[in-house]
């Protein structure tokens, strides 16, 4: 079950402006009924100010007052509208063996439209090595003859927002590629 957000400010709020029991809150927040006692008791979270979980969007007030009639009733969250944001982990990334071939491709395309980039920063969004970007752009690479630039949104490589968020970072337009237009064998985007 999803947890709202700041558990134990949404707790000392309940605890604080509504009659639920120290189990119905506990279970809506995801902690013990024991560290909920506490909390009322004033021996933990003093210092939190109360998170409105019915002004935020996660609760109703007549759910909270079909709680309160019934010590049996569970409160739950209301659903979301908004997607929850994707985070991706750091580290290393993986690319699957059918993508591999693609990756030089998507360095030609960063290093003739987004010359603002460094090594480093194309090395990070395509998960490749210096070493291989430095051999493309040298044309020293074993498959120099076959690379042709691709967008490597569309390869699938990285997400649009993260190549904004390297343009941006780079000090350039994300909106506006350096080359893009000037050349006719470019496929269409």
């Amino acid at each position: 079950m999803p947890l709202p957000l700041m558990p134990k400010a949404t707790a000392v709020w309940l605890i604080e402006k509504t009659s639920l029991s120290f189990e119905q809150i506990a279970d809506f927040v995801g902690m013990h009924p024991l560290e909920v006692q506490a909390i009322a008791d004033g021996e933990v979270a003093q210092g939190i100010v109360g998170y409105d979980p019915v002004q935020n969007g996660q609760l109703t007030r007549e759910e909270i007052a079909r709680c309160e009639g019934s010590p049996d009733a569970r409160l739950r969250l209301l659903e979301s509208a908004t997607p929850a944001p994707r985070s991706r982990g750091r580290g290393a990334r993986y690319t699957p063996i059918s993508k591999r071939n693609d990756r030089p491709d998507a360095i030609a395309f960063l290093l003739r439209n987004y010359p603002q980039l460094t090594e480093a920063q194309i090395g990070k969004l395509l998960g490749t090595t210096k070493d291989t970007i430095a051999k493309v752009r040298d044309r020293t690479h074993w498959n120099s003859a076959n690379i042709k630039p691709r967008d490597p949104v569309i390869l699938g490589l990285c997400s649009q927002s993260d190549l904004n968020a390297a343009v941006t970072a780079a000090g350039g337009n994300p909106a506006a590629p350096a080359g893009l237009g000037e050349d006719e064998d470019q496929e269409a985007v």
